[in-house]
C-alpha cells in the first residue's frame, strides 16, 4: 500500500505544477467561457453553460483574486479529496490512485474545464451508488446522497443528462432483477429525486434565460462529413483504452492510419475487460460493474449522436471523459479482484503516468512568464468589452528530431499558438472581456484584438 500513497503524493503535486508549464497554463476557450460567467454573478447573462463550475470558481476567486490560481487551486482541492476520501474509507484506493494514472484524469485536472468537478462528482455517485447496491438493505440515506451526486454533475455539465440517461437505460434493461432486491425501492427514489432536481434546473433556464440549455446559442454543427464521423467514431471506441488517447490534428493519410492502429488497440483491450466482467457474472457487486458498462455506452452513443445535431467537438479524451472513468474503475476493481499480484497493472500505470508527464511537457513554457508579460499592459484596454484573436494566420510550427532513427518531424501545437496563448491570458486576466469566435462587432473601439498586445515567446 506504501507505493500506492506514494504514487497518490506525486500524482497531486505533478497534476498542480504541470499547467505552469503550457503556454497558456492548462486555460482555453471553454474556460474563458466559465469565468466569463462567474465574474458576472450574482447575475449571469448566458445559460450556454451550467452555473455549477462558474460558481465554484467564483467562491475560490473571492478568496484569492486571480482566476489562474482559482482554476489550479479548485483542482487541487478535486484531487486530494477525492484520494483522501478513497483512502480514510478505504473505497478502493489501489485503484483510484491508478485511475490517476490513466489519460483522462491527467488531462481533465491538469486543464481549467468543467470536467474536473463532473469527474469529482462522478465518483461520488460511483461510491453511494456502490454502498446501495453492496448494502442488501433499503438504504434511502445513500440513494439521496446519489441523487445530489446526479443533480450536480448536471449543475456543472448539461452532459450529465447522458448519464441520467444511462440510469434509466440500466434501470430499464434490468427492471424484473432490479425488482427482488432489497435496495430497489432506494433506487428508484433515487431515480426520481435526480430527474426532478435535473428537471428543476431546466425548468430555470427556460423561465430566467429562454431556453433550456442554451441550445440557440450554439452553431451549426460540424460532424457531418465523412471524416469527421469516420474520426469522431474512432474516438467512440477509443473510451475503452485507460491510457492511449487518439488526438484527432489531421487528416492526412498518416494521422488517420495510426488512429486505425490505435482502434485494433482498442478492440484487443474491449475483448481483454470484458474477459473480468464475465468472471464478476457471481458477483455480489455485478450489478455495480454493469451500471458502469453502461453509463461507459449510453453516454459515448449519446454523446456521439448530439454532435449530429449541435456544434460540439469530435470525440476526444475530454468529451468521452466520463465514460472513460466508469469503464477503466470498473476493470480495475475487477482486475485486482481476480488477479493474484497488481505487478502488471502497477507498472503499466506508472510507465504511462510518467509517460504522459514527458509528452506534456515535450514543448515546455513559463505559464507565470508569459502571464506577467501581459498583464502590465491590461491598463491600457480599459473600457474594451470585446476580445478577438487576429492573429490565426501567425503558425508556430515546432520541430522535433529523433536521434536514434535520425528522424526529424513538425508539429503545430494548438496552445503553442502566439494568438491563442494571448486570448487564453488576457481573457483569465479580465473575463469581463468576452471573447469571440468570430470579428462580428460593428464598433471595432470596444474590441481588444491579441495583435494590440505586445508579446514575444521567446
Amino acid at each position: 500500500m506504501f507505493k500506492y500513497k506514494v504514487l497518490a503524493v506525486l500524482i497531486v503535486i505533478i497534476y498542480f505544477i504541470q499547467p505552469f508549464f503550457f503556454s497558456n497554463g492548462g486555460i482555453g476557450a471553454d474556460s474563458l467561457s466559465y469565468f466569463g460567467i462567474a465574474v458576472d454573478l450574482p447575475h449571469p447573462e448566458t445559460n450556454l453553460f451550467p452555473l455549477g463550475y462558474p460558481v465554484m470558481l467564483r467562491m475560490i476567486y473571492n478568496l484569492v483574486g486571480d482566476w489562474c490560481w482559482t482554476a489550479r487551486i479548485l483542482s487541487l482541492l478535486f484531487m486530494i479529496i477525492i484520494l483522501s476520501f478513497s483512502y480514510f474509507k478505504k473505497f478502493y484506493f489501489r485503484e483510484t490512485v491508478l485511475l490517476f494514472t490513466g489519460k483522462t484524469c491527467f488531462f481533465v485536472f491538469t486543464q481549467a474545464m468543467s470536467e474536473e468537478p463532473f469527474i469529482f462528482f462522478l465518483y461520488f455517485l460511483f461510491y453511494f451508488l456502490y454502498q446501495l447496491f453492496s448494502e442488501e438493505k433499503k438504504d434511502y440515506k445513500n440513494a439521496i446522497y446519489a441523487s445530489v451526486m446526479l443533480i450536480c454533475m448536471f449543475l456543472v455539465r448539461y452532459s450529465g443528462i447522458y448519464i441520467y440517461a444511462s440510469i434509466l437505460v440500466f434501470f430499464l434493461l434490468l427492471f424484473f432483477k432490479l425488482k427482488i432486491k432489497l435496495y430497489f425501492k432506494p433506487f428508484t427514489l433515487f431515480v426520481f429525486l435526480s430527474g426532478l432536481g435535473i428537471g428543476s434546473y431546466l425548468l430555470f433556464n427556460y423561465l430566467h434565460f429562454g431556453s433550456f440549455t442554451g441550445e440557440n446559442l450554439r452553431g451549426a454543427p460540424m460532424g457531418r462529413s465523412p471524416i469527421f464521423i469516420l474520426r469522431s467514431i474512432l474516438g467512440v471506441t477509443n473510451v475503452v483504452d485507460p491510457f492511449i488517447g487518439i488526438k484527432p490534428a489531421s487528416n492526412s493519410f498518416l494521422s488517420i492510419t495510426f488512429q486505425f492502429f490505435v482502434f485494433l488497440i482498442d478492440v484487443c483491450l474491449f475483448i481483454y475487460m470484458l474477459k473480468f466482467l464475465k468472471k464478476a457474472k457471481n458477483d455480489s457487486n455485478y450489478y455495480f460493474h454493469i451500471f458502469l458498462w453502461i453509463i461507459t455506452f449510453v453516454y459515448s452513443i449519446a454523446l456521439f449522436v448530439s454532435g449530429w445535431f449541435q456544434q460540439i467537438e469530435e470525440m476526444n479524451v475530454r468529451m468521452l471523459a466520463a465514460a472513460n472513468v466508469a469503464i477503466f474503475f470498473s476493470f480495475l476493481i475487477l482486475y485486482f479482484k481476480y488477479s493474484i499480484s497488481d505487478k502488471w497493472i502497477w507498472r503499466i500505470g506508472c510507465f504511462f503516468f510518467a509517460f504522459l508527464t514527458v509528452y506534456n511537457l515535450k514543448d515546455p513554457s513559463n505559464f507565470l512568464k508569459n502571464k506577467n508579460k501581459i498583464e502590465p499592459q491590461m491598463s491600457r484596454f480599459v473600457g474594451k468589452k470585446y476580445l478577438f484573436n487576429d492573429e490565426k494566420n501567425k503558425v508556430t510550427t515546432t520541430n522535433y528530431h529523433i536521434p536514434v532513427i535520425n528522424k526529424s518531424f513538425n508539429y503545430i501545437h494548438t496552445n503553442k499558438q502566439i494568438g491563442s496563448i494571448k486570448e487564453n491570458i488576457i481573457g483569465s486576466l479580465n473575463p469581463k472581456i468576452k471573447w469571440l469566435m468570430q470579428d462580428t462587432i460593428k464598433d471595432k473601439s470596444k474590441v481588444l484584438y491579441t495583435s494590440e498586445i505586445n508579446f514575444s515567446t521567446q
